[in-house]
């Protein structure tokens, strides 16, 4: 019969987040964790097949957190926007698990839509609202929250990586023009991908 835990795996997890909350996700390492629960590294490994299970169930939690900001999303007008700002509140807040969640290395790249798959429930939230609120078609709303996603996720990572300082005003701007500049191309039907080709010059 194994050996009864002393920890649960919630109690590990949750000092495995606080850990990751100061240092980041590589911070979080038997040893380091034994010494922050008080034990050794045994009741981890009792609580968890091994640390990979332990950090994937680290950043399930910090998924939650986001989906936490953003909760009351329907609360608000405009809705899609609230939650744009609610994500780069999140990316300033808790960059580590920002970091986490939307920034982890892949052992093989993967494709936008793979990426978008792991975003959970949000997603789908934004892209009803987006229909709701703007009369889209469904496949003209996803085409919206990619482009506005995308745009919200680049300013994400420099405020999370402290890369640059952007105030409020100026996110809730910049936000305000990508989303009102995308949505008047798609409902002018001139949304199209402009190709970039060599020009040869004359002799």
């Amino acid at each position: 019969m194994p050996p009864r835990a002393k920890y649960t795996r919630e109690e590990i997890i949750d000092v495995a987040l606080q850990m990751t909350r100061e240092n980041g996700i590589e911070s979080v390492v038997a040893r380091e964790l034994g010494k922050r629960l008080g034990t050794s590294s045994s009741p981890i490994f009792t609580a968890f097949k091994n640390m990979e299970e332990l950090q994937l169930e680290v950043r399930k939690v910090a998924l939650q957190e986001f989906e936490s900001y953003v909760s009351d999303a329907l609360n608000y007008t405009p809705a899609f926007k609230y939650v744009g700002l609610k994500m780069v509140e999140f990316a300033v807040k808790e960059p580590k698990l920002f970091q986490l969640v939307y920034m982890r290395e892949h052992g093989m790249s993967q494709s936008f839509d793979g990426l978008v798959a792991e975003l959970g429930d949000t997603v789908a939230i934004c892209i009803e609202i987006i229909q709701k609120d703007y009369g889209l078609s469904k496949q003209e709303a996803e085409l919206l929250f990619r482009q506005v996603w995308l745009h919200t996720f680049g300013i994400c990572v420099l405020v999370a990586g402290k890369v640059c300082q952007i105030t409020p005003a100026e996110i809730s701007e910049i936000l305000s023009m990508e989303f009102k500049g995308t949505l008047m191309l798609i409902k002018s039907g001139t949304f199209f991908v402009e190709q970039v080709n060599r020009v040869e010059k004359e002799e």
